[in-house]
């Protein structure tokens, strides 16, 4: 079974300014993570998940993560989002 540290450290090696935050959502392969990157400025919501979904590629296909929910923002973003919640 992969660690929640492990998926991050993943995430960050591709996105090394991204600030990662996974959660387990049952059973130790259902994740979800949330990731804020500067690299995802100008990039639609596909793309940036695309970018955090080649990150954890390897992971996905031995079925160390059976399932990981995804929620990108970009730094503007997710200022936006901190502050309406």
């Amino acid at each position: 079974m992969i660690s929640l540290e492990q998926v991050m450290t993943m995430i960050k090696t591709e996105l090394p300014d991204a600030q990662v935050k996974v959660e387990d959502l049952g059973g130790g392969d259902h994740l979800q993570a949330t990731v804020v990157s500067e690299q995802f400025i100008g990039k639609t919501l596909v793309k940036q998940h695309q970018m955090v979904y080649k990150a954890v590629n390897s992971a996905l296909a031995s079925e160390d993560i059976h399932a990981l929910a995804l929620k990108t923002y970009t730094p503007e973003q997710w200022a936006s989002e901190t502050v309406n919640s």
